[in-house]
């Protein structure tokens, strides 16, 4: 069995890499590296793993059969999309369409990494598939909540026009090892600033919730849908949900850190809740996620202080 991921240098999909490798798969890495990071693979070096640097906004030449394809290229943090929104929207639209051409001529099937901020500054809580949103297409966040929405409509047109098999996942926030230290979101930014004892910025007041699923049991899901015959978007995220000030005083406690909270202005259209309704995932793939949020953070602290070079 032969799978590609594209996006493979990126956070999650290198561990989805390395989640197939050591199920049997061939795996054909594809990046640009315009936000991936090649350490984040290399040490999947002599194991049956190649990268390729591409941009799958250009047409994507694949030579040999394949069985699956996950595409999960795209900028995926504020910072990223935000410096770079026309390529964000290229990639959730040309790159979709080039992604999806292959899965249709090897006759693969396919896995869209879509997103929770398809459901935007939500007015329903918590979020459920059949929740159509709430986001601002001319907003700043609008380059990737819209470039999402678009990859699902393009997913099940070459699901209902073609008859490619396809999957969409809608992931939640999530968290682990060979996140970007300076990628903008809340976990890296606080430990690194509580790592280094300095003060821990929380946007707003900090009452706004987020739901923070583990790497490891977010690649589980993802293996999950892909198996099954689920053609609808399925959520994939931990259902706990809690404020981002209690993220950041629990990093700081867990750090053992000098750092004091301090707030800044609230971004525009930033999500005010944040919390995935996983039924469908408990009853159509058995999915729910194992580690909790206290282990995950000792985990995630450990790649941080080694990343910082504290260890």
């Amino acid at each position: 069995m032969r799978a590609l991921v594209t996006g493979a240098a990126g956070f999650i999909g290198s561990h989805l890499s390395e989640y197939l490798l050591d199920r049997g798969y061939s795996v054909v890495g594809m990046d640009n590296l315009i936000t991936g990071d090649v350490t984040n693979v290399q040490h999947l070096t002599g194991r049956d793993f190649v990268l390729v640097k591409h941009d799958v906004t250009n047409y994507i030449n694949l030579e040999g059969p394949l069985d699956l394809i996950f595409h999960f290229a795209s900028p995926a943090s504020p910072i990223d999309y935000l410096r770079v929104p026309i390529q964000t929207l290229k990639v959730g639209s040309l790159g979709t369409h080039n992604a999806l051409g292959l899965a249709k001529a090897k006759n693969a099937r396919f896995l869209l990494a879509s997103t929770s901020e398809v459901y935007g500054d939500p007015l329903v809580h918590p979020q459920r598939e059949d929740y159509w949103g709430n986001v601002n297409p001319v907003g700043p966040r609008g380059v990737y909540d819209e470039a999402k929405r678009f990859s699902e409509a393009m997913t099940m047109a070459y699901h209902r026009v073609h008859g490619v098999q396809t999957r969409i996942v809608r992931i939640f926030n999530t968290y682990g090892p060979r996140m970007r230290v300076e990628d903008g979101r809340a976990i890296p930014a606080f430990f690194s600033q509580a790592l280094r004892n300095e003060d821990v910025t929380v946007f707003g007041d900090g009452s706004q919730t987020r739901s923070l699923c583990y790497v490891s049991d977010l690649v589980d899901g993802l293996f999950r849908l892909i198996s099954s015959n689920e053609v609808y978007p399925v959520n994939i995220g931990n259902p706990n949900e809690l404020t981002i000030r209690q993220l950041a005083e629990a990093i700081i406690a867990l750090a053992g850190s000098k750092s004091r909270i301090v707030t800044r202005p609230l971004p525009l259209d930033d999500p005010r809740v944040r919390q995935p309704d996983i039924t469908r995932a408990r009853t159509l793939l058995g999915w729910e996620p194992s580690v909790p949020l206290a282990d995950g953070l000792r985990r995630a602290l450990e790649y941080f202080r080694h990343k910082l070079g504290l260890a």
